[in-house]
């Protein structure tokens, strides 16, 4: 089979790509490389890598030629860099999408989207099931909606197989902590192996549905087989278990490192949200989704990685 990954060279793009050749799939790789590094691709040069954008329906089509299955994952992602660039976010993501549908359409191909918990906003009521009418509190948030939108309609009108997968907070080896916009594990566990302060935005009891890279990569997978009842769907993919607080977060953390942290407060940040818990019987149902890594040993596995990442680092001569 002939899978397009899009977003090829970021974290999760670049760990199905890695999961694909495994399987012995032909991988075509896309990625504008902005966020993205081709140094997430280096040990797997068996993947067709195509840099260009998604904005650009032209070079969207000629990445698509001869492909069966569409993982769609380039976008732009920060929640908080959307508030400032909203139109960019739109720009990327929504007409993006809309470019990976038109040539899916015309390659007979099908579509799994990669959305996001964002959608919901602010509940008062958890766990989150997709029956529940999206909330979005920042323009990123919006774009996932508008993406899952499109998704459901070139299903409806055009028979186009898609499913939109809703990502809780994924994490794993691989994720980058040095960007302003970095999602918080990967900045704690740095943070902690450096011996210096983490930051903490709000007072810390907001909670997260934490989710482990295998466990996207294998709901990924199973999606990619589009079974028909899945079909035009949105599902969440979450990590199964209670959420965990972004105190209980260090915590865990500074345990697993054998550090004592002294968190710095800073003001929440704009667009965040307070919980997010997911419940995944949809996702069982419909995919037979059934994620495997608590969130214990998946920090176990990432601190580790980043021990080894560090390691490897320091022992280059000019550090790169």
């Amino acid at each position: 089979m002939r899978v397009l990954v899009t977003g090829a060279a970021g974290f999760i793009g670049s760990h199905l790509c890695r999961r694909l050749v495994a399987e012995g799939h032909d991988v075509v790789g896309f990625d504008d490389l902005s966020e993205g590094s081709l140094a997430n691709l280096v040990d797997v040069p068996e993947v067709r890598f195509i840099q260009g954008d998604l904005r650009e329906s032209e070079a969207v089509g000629k990445a698509l030629v001869g492909c069966h299955v569409v993982l769609h994952h380039g976008a732009m992602r920060s929640v908080q860099l959307s508030v400032v660039e909203p139109e960019r976010f739109t720009d990327v993501n929504v007409l993006g999408t809309l470019n990976v549908l038109v040539a899916a359409r015309n390659e007979l191909a099908s579509v799994v989207f990669s959305s996001s918990s964002s959608i919901y906003g602010n509940r008062e009521r958890y766990p989150l099931t997709e029956d529940m009418e999206p909330r979005p509190r920042s323009p990123y948030a919006a774009t996932k909606v508008a993406g899952e939108a499109y998704c459901r309609a070139w299903f409806e009108s055009f028979g186009v197989p898609t499913v939109s997968l809703r990502y809780f907070n994924v994490y794993g080896p691989g994720q980058n902590p040095g960007s302003q916009y970095a999602a918080v594990i990967p900045r704690f566990v740095t943070a902690c192996l450096a011996g210096s302060d983490p930051v903490i935005y709000g007072d810390g009891q907001q909670a997260r549905d934490f989710t482990y890279i295998d466990d996207i990569v294998a709901a990924n997978m199973l999606a990619a087989g589009m079974p028909q009842r899945a079909r035009g769907q949105m599902v969440n993919i979450g990590g199964g278990r209670s959420p965990t607080s972004v105190n209980e977060l260090l915590s865990m953390i500074a345990r697993l490192t054998g550090t004592t942290p002294r968190p710095v407060r800073m003001p929440p940040q704009e667009g965040d949200i307070r919980r997010s818990e997911a419940d995944i019987s949809l996702a069982r149902r419909l995919i037979g989704y059934d994620p495997g890594v608590p969130i214990q040993e998946g920090l176990r596995r990432t601190v580790e990685w980043f021990r080894t990442f560090n390691s490897a680092q320091r022992a280059t001569p000019d550090g790169t």
